[in-house]
């Protein structure tokens, strides 16, 4: 089984080798046909950190992947940041 791919922004990047990022979904409700949009947040693992600094600045669009559990809060890597 493939691994989930996710697109999102990144909101927090303060903890160390942990970036926060906001994925956003929109759905269609079946009843009233009305558009909904939703937003939730992951914990994500960030191994292409150096001593002192985070590559990863808030704003930033990522990828991310799901991966083997980091810590309890952290499933999922960064896979790939796109560009602009």
């Amino acid at each position: 089984m493939s691994k989930k791919i996710l697109c999102g922004t990144v909101i927090s990047n303060k903890s160390n080798k942990t970036i926060m990022v906001s994925i956003l979904s929109v759905t269609r409700d079946r009843l009233y046909k009305k558009v909904i949009k939703r937003c939730k947040k992951y914990s994500v693992h960030n191994p292409y950190v150096g001593e002192f600094c985070n590559p990863y600045k808030e704003g930033d669009l990522v990828k991310i992947q799901e991966y083997r559990p980091v810590s309890s809060a952290k499933k999922w890597i960064v896979f790939k940041e796109e560009m602009r």
